[in-house]
């Protein structure tokens, strides 16, 4: 199948639509989504505005993502984690406690260890160079995706028997099913009617990496700053990335300020326990909004990864959630066609809808209840919520409980999530 900007023409496999399945957006959740759907002996389409030359682009930016082991496990059924193994690191603990800056880490934390767990670390780190480049690898070795890059959907008509999405340079696709996994500000979703509820946080996330003299050992930290949280994960060598929320005013001041000036507001922030630090890549700031979609599904159409959802960064969760979309929708549409029901049925797409929107509220409610506790200075609350850090610490049971959860072992998982193709 071809990967570059080419007319699709239709195959034998689907004389009445180009594919199978069409996603727009091409992403991380779009590329696991196609594979997954491939690997289910769909035939897929997958549109992305981005030039495949940038989506291929081996220079580190600073991004990276902290993968959950349930995460780690659906992309080693998709075959993609053998392709970048080696450029990830894993995660071995996890230290969450309050702080305030120039004082360092309260005495009263959480400590998790993956040792406490049968199935080994509890996610790994991976910066986004190497996961896009795995993605897009695998995909060019399907030959059942149709890869179309530097083009953009502009519109959607759903039809008795399908849906037609029209590109900007006039062509036209068409598919038995449309799905979105273009961002959250879902294009494909406005055009299907839906809405999306939700709140600013009045915070904004600054991400960077740093190189650090001492090594991290494997351990994430987590600081709850008064301001917002601060998060330093491992990276392979000594260098960690950086996800810190401040006030918009603060973060845009800080965001404008030369290497030099952003690391002196940072270190207090970081403290010295990895020794002497310094910026490795760029650095960005994204203004934080929980947002989630009214509906996750409609007419022949499904919303996966942000598009369905966007919640606050203070877990980490955000692709670990669009990683569970895909699997449970690869699930459901390749289950559906194997009993010979018609996948874009608006029952097949409800099971979509009901497994993953009750887990997706539970998520964004939890960690934004999380982020409203600790990110304030109030007395009271700061040495209740230290003592709740250290009494959950102090318990094996409920410690074990959390790691689990973290490490996306909890819940009703689905095949790829357990390491099993569908």
């Amino acid at each position: 199948m071809p990967h570059g900007q080419g007319p699709v023409q239709c195959h034998n496999w689907a004389m009445e639509h180009d594919v199978d399945i069409l996603i727009v957006g091409g992403g991380l959740n779009g590329g696991a989504l196609a594979l997954a759907l491939a690997q289910g002996g769909m035939q897929v389409g997958i549109v992305d505005a981005l030039p495949r030359e940038t989506r291929l682009g081996a220079d580190f930016d600073g991004r990276s993502y902290a993968l959950a082991l349930g995460s780690v496990r659906v992309l080693d059924a998709l075959g993609v984690w053998e392709r970048m193994r080696t450029q990830a690191q894993p995660i071995l603990q996890i230290k969450a406690s309050d702080g305030r800056a120039g004082e360092g880490a309260a005495p009263f934390f959480l400590h998790f260890d993956h040792a406490e767990i049968e199935e080994g670390p509890m996610g790994h780190m991976i910066e986004d160079r190497f996961l896009r480049r795995a993605l897009l690898e695998a995909m060019d070795a399907s030959p059942a995706i149709t890869q179309i890059s530097g083009a953009r959907v502009v519109a959607q008509e759903v039809q008795a028997a399908g849906v037609i999405a029209r590109l900007e340079d006039e062509r036209s696709l068409s598919a038995r099913v449309l799905v979105g996994c273009d961002g959250r500000a879902s294009a494909t979703a406005t055009r299907a009617g839906i809405g999306r509820v939700g709140h600013e946080y009045g915070q904004t996330a600054l991400v960077c990496a740093i190189a650090h003299e001492k090594p991290h050992h494997g351990c994430a930290h987590q600081f709850f700053m008064p301001p917002g949280p601060l998060a330093i994960l491992p990276l392979p060598g000594n260098r960690s990335s950086i996800v810190w929320s401040e006030a918009h005013e603060t973060a845009a001041a800080i965001h404008a300020m030369d290497d030099a000036a952003y690391l002196e507001v940072l270190r207090p922030r970081f403290g010295a326990f990895l020794g002497e630090i310094s910026l490795v890549g760029a650095r960005h700031a994204y203004p934080l909004r929980l947002t989630i979609a009214e509906r996750f599904v409609a007419e022949r159409l499904a919303l996966v990864g942000d598009a369905a959802h966007g919640i606050h960064p203070i877990a980490g969760q955000g692709l670990n959630l669009g990683l569970r979309d895909v699997a449970a929708l690869a699930e459901v549409v390749t289950l559906a066609a194997r009993r010979g029901e018609d996948i874009a049925s608006p029952l097949v797409l409800e099971r979509y809808q009901q497994w993953r929107r009750f887990d997706t509220m539970m998520m964004a409610a939890g960690t934004d209840a999380v982020n409203r506790l600790f990110s304030n200075d109030n007395p009271m609350l700061r040495g209740l919520r230290d003592l709740g850090m250290g009494a959950v610490s102090a318990m094996p049971a409920l410690r074990r409980a959390f790691i689990r959860e973290a490490a996306g072992l909890s819940g009703d998982l689905p095949r790829l999530m357990q390491g099993r193709p569908v």
